[in-house]
């Protein structure tokens, strides 16, 4: 069975910058249009950026000029760039295929003051 497979969060201090990547288990696999959320503890799951399909770009709000979705094809691997980085932004972060209703497993990002 495929999974989305994501990896790259960790601690790091406001103002630092982590890179999130998102990729299938099974190279057969292409990831097309893509989301990213997130889910702080005590709060529901938002959404963060998306990939569609064809390549454009959506963010929300709170993250507009700091986080970009970068797409490597070759790799068949979605990365979430993340600058600039609040202690807000501290939360679980997930991928999603919206093609197959995949999500990965989830990463924790925690933004140190």
């Amino acid at each position: 069975q495929v999974q989305l497979v994501e990896s790259g969060g960790g601690l790091v201090q406001t103002g630092g910058s982590l890179r999130l990547s998102c990729t299938a288990s099974e190279r057969t696999f292409s990831l097309n249009a893509i989301g990213w959320y997130r889910q702080a503890p005590g709060k529901q799951r938002e959404f963060v950026a998306a990939l569609a399909y064809g390549g454009s770009t959506n963010y929300a709000d709170s993250v507009k000029g700091r986080f970009t979705i970068i797409e490597d094809y070759a790799k068949k691997t979605v990365y979430l760039q993340m600058n600039n980085l609040k202690p807000d932004d501290s939360a679980v972060y997930y991928c999603a295929d919206y093609a197959s209703d995949l999500w990965s497993q989830g990463t924790q990002v925690t933004v140190s003051s």
